[in-house]
């Protein structure tokens, strides 16, 4: 089993990857963390905001890749104000809700971020 990549952070902040049609990006990120998930390519952290924390919850299309991602080391900080906004606080499935502080500090601490 890989261990996380201590020096690489994702960020996400659509509800799918690319500037398509929304069932395109949802394909495009399901197929995206279910080969990082299968071939072990672990990044330290996955923050996800604006747009992004629709992935979190139920109803999501990668769940289950992140919850395998978590069990494996991940860390998955969710932002508490975004949730609130979208009313999706009781729906978290996966991940730490937290806030922007621990974004920018998972940014700090990386020597490579990646926005999706």
């Amino acid at each position: 089993m890989s261990v996380p990549d201590s020096e690489t952070v994702l960020l996400i902040t659509r509800n799918g990857m690319g500037d398509a049609e929304p069932e395109l990006q949802k394909k495009l990120i399901t197929t995206y963390f279910k080969l990082m998930d299968d071939s072990n390519t672990l990044p330290a952290a996955i923050c996800f905001y604006a747009n992004g924390v629709h992935l979190v919850v139920d109803e999501s299309p990668i769940l289950d890749s992140l919850k395998s991602l978590e069990i494996k080391g991940v860390r998955l900080i969710l932002c508490s104000t975004c949730l609130g906004y979208y009313n999706l606080s009781d729906k978290v499935r996966v991940g730490i809700v937290g806030g922007m502080t621990d974004i920018l500090e998972a940014q700090r601490r990386a020597s490579k971020v990646i926005s999706l």
